[in-house]
């Protein structure tokens, strides 16, 4: 391709972003504790219901005097801050929170441009086809059609994702509470059945001296 092509090219492509719609890809991660995770799960499924989101992952996990739930929930990206200020609404402590939002307009629009042209490419081989009539020249044309069906296929594979992506933003979750471990009860046992026994024992003593009178 030669330079003036290329800055043909590059023009339109940057006329093309300037006229389309922003595309963002929003992506947020929050971690915090609660004081309640049943009832903080609850009042999440609620709110991905009522902003019309849906729950991608969903992983519990249990380490000692820690319950946490991992939780990855896919949302209408006009929804996503709403969402957000939702499950986030009552909690015990934020630990951490972190949004990240992409622009892939100009990767939206090469991708666009360059299936709208592969699709054109396509249509005229569809022609030649027709024209054909020597046999060779037609196994040719499909073997070169079967290669461009490919290209086109992964284009409108990459298109897929970046409007999925776009129109549905991502939230991951990771909320716990923190519980008495089973080792830490048993040494809070211990230590008050000692510290009850000695409490006894000076009881005894203290009864003892007063025997006398």
């Amino acid at each position: 391709r030669s330079p003036a092509s290329t800055d043909v090219n590059g023009n339109q492509l940057r006329e093309q972003t300037a006229g389309q719609q922003r595309k963002l890809i929003t992506d947020g991660r929050i971690s915090f504790e609660v004081r309640d995770l049943r009832e903080t799960r609850r009042q999440i499924a609620e709110a991905v219901e009522e902003y019309e989101a849906y729950i991608s992952s969903d992983e519990e996990y249990n380490s000692g005097g820690r319950i946490s739930i991992n939780m990855h929930i896919r949302v209408p990206n006009q929804h996503f801050d709403a969402l957000l200020a939702e499950v986030s609404s009552d909690i015990l402590q934020l630990d951490s929170k972190q949004i990240n939002v992409r622009d892939v307009t100009e990767e939206f629009v090469d991708v666009q441009a360059r299936l709208r042209s592969k699709k054109e490419l396509e249509a005229r081989y569809t022609e030649l086809l027709e024209q054909a009539r020597a046999v060779s020249d037609m196994l040719e044309i499909e073997r070169q059609m079967e290669q461009l069906r490919g290209q086109i296929e992964s284009i409108e594979g990459r298109l897929r994702y970046l409007q999925n992506q776009v129109a549905l933003s991502t939230l991951r979750l990771n909320f716990y509470e923190l519980r008495p471990s089973d080792m830490q009860f048993g040494r809070e046992f211990t230590d008050g059945l000692r510290s009850g026994w000695n409490n006894l024992v000076s009881f005894f003593l203290f009864m003892l001296r007063l025997w006398p009178f």
